[in-house]
């Protein structure tokens, strides 16, 4: 068995290890260091001699670890004494006790008191299994600044007496949101990379949608899990045409909709269900969104009038500028472009999103279809100078060309 191998089992039982190791030791550092080292040393036994049981192997390996670091930092050899004596490997595997160890995991990993930077770090580190390196490249930012967040992270959790437990039902639902919020940003970073020089970041966004069923599979109650993981299926069903062969972005109007993923839309159509009982909320509602484009045969016969009455409704559950501005685009297709540029001057006159470059974007767009084409291309190429995504800035630029 070589190192991808190795990879391959950690990404899969990654959320396991370490939530039972923190079950064990009460100690989400000592647990994720401890695993962390199993890891190191799979890459160098395994290749030598294959374990019959490669997961339990490390859920072995990565204990002996913890014993062994608690017994260096403590003299409390009841409490070592207490762990070693412990229920072997094969007794813990309890289906019930795992599903409540990583749905704390992930709990804890989204904690409050973290920083949003490292609570996407460490939901990808000890949830999803992925490397600091890995996490480095989704992100574009140096190795180190990633393992800093990761070990400022688990210094905050250890300093704030973070319990590894699940939330008490009152406030679960309250911090739920969080862990979505989390998830979402990850999510959005892969399918809409804000910097870089690629538009898609393809990897990041299907890791998020497997914690994403992760979390509705622990949660299968909880509509927003579900809505959230209709919006990210919905998504991801376009991926295929979204970029041309050089990496460029296509445009909604110009994909191909018979490469779109059907089996993605019905995914993401059977999560919509399950996330409208009771209404829907903000994922729901952006789900609810990319099902009228998804179920759409083309641009034009899209049900615009509907959009515009979701993001009406997306906006009074959870108002935001980007929503208004994605409303004015909705507009725009649904009642003229004239509607639409008084939404989105309305946005410049309150100063919503300052420094963005959505909204000179969008405004240039409104302003083309106006046919005021010098102040549409002055936006554009303002638009290009603000944004950070390589991709899209060429394609701002190449807008603002064919205006002369």
């Amino acid at each position: 068995m070589g190192p991808a191998d190795v990879e391959a089992v950690w990404r899969i039982e990654s959320a396991r290890i370490v939530a039972a190791l923190t079950r064990f030791t009460g100690d989400f550092g000592l647990a994720e260091d401890a695993a962390q080292e199993a890891v190191a040393e799979a890459l160098v036994s395994w290749p030598l001699a294959a374990p019959a049981n490669p997961a339990g192997w490390l859920m072995a390996t990565a204990r002996r670890r913890a014993i062994d670091a608690i017994r260096r930092r403590t003299a409390l050899h009841d409490r070592y004494a207490l762990l070693a004596a412990g229920p072997a490997v094969d007794d813990e595997i309890d289906p019930d006790r795992i599903d409540d160890d990583i749905l704390a995991l992930m709990f804890v990993s989204c904690h409050p008191v973290l920083s949003r930077e490292a609570q996407v770090a460490l939901t990808l580190r000890v949830v999803g299994g992925l490397s600091s390196e890995e996490i480095a490249r989704a992100f574009l930012v140096p190795v180190p600044t990633v393992q800093a967040r990761i070990t400022r992270g688990k210094k905050t959790i250890a300093a704030a007496g973070v319990p590894f437990e699940l939330p008490a039902a009152d406030e679960r639902r309250e911090r739920l949101s969080g862990v979505l919020s989390v998830l979402y940003v990850i999510f959005t970073e892969g399918s809409t990379a804000t910097s870089g020089d690629r538009l898609l970041r393809p990897d990041l966004a299907y890791e998020a949608i497997r914690l994403v069923r992760t979390l509705a599979a622990l949660q299968p109650n909880e509509p927003e899990v579900h809505g959230l993981l209709a919006l990210c299926e919905l998504t991801a069903a376009r991926f295929p045409t979204r970029t041309g062969p050089d990496g460029s972005p296509v445009l909604l109007e110009d994909q191909d909709r018979r490469r779109w993923d059907y089996s993605a839309i019905r995914r993401g159509l059977t999560a919509l269900v399950k996330a409208s009982p009771r209404g829907l909320g903000p994922y729901g509602l952006q789900a609810a969104i990319a099902a009228a484009h998804a179920s759409a045969p083309s641009v034009e016969e899209t049900d615009w009038d509907r959009i515009v009455l979701l993001y009406e409704a997306l906006g009074r559950v959870a108002p935001s500028p980007v929503v208004e501005l994605n409303r004015a685009v909705a507009v725009a297709m649904a009642s003229g472009p004239a509607s639409a540029l008084a939404i989105v001057d309305e946005l410049i006159a309150s100063d919503r999103l300052p420094g963005s470059h959505l909204v000179p974007t969008v405004r240039g767009e409104l302003l083309g279809r106006l046919g005021r084409h010098r102040e549409a291309r002055a936006e554009l190429e303002l638009a290009a100078r603000l944004c950070a995504n390589q991709r899209e800035r060429s394609v701002l630029l190449r807008k603002a060309a064919a205006l002369d």
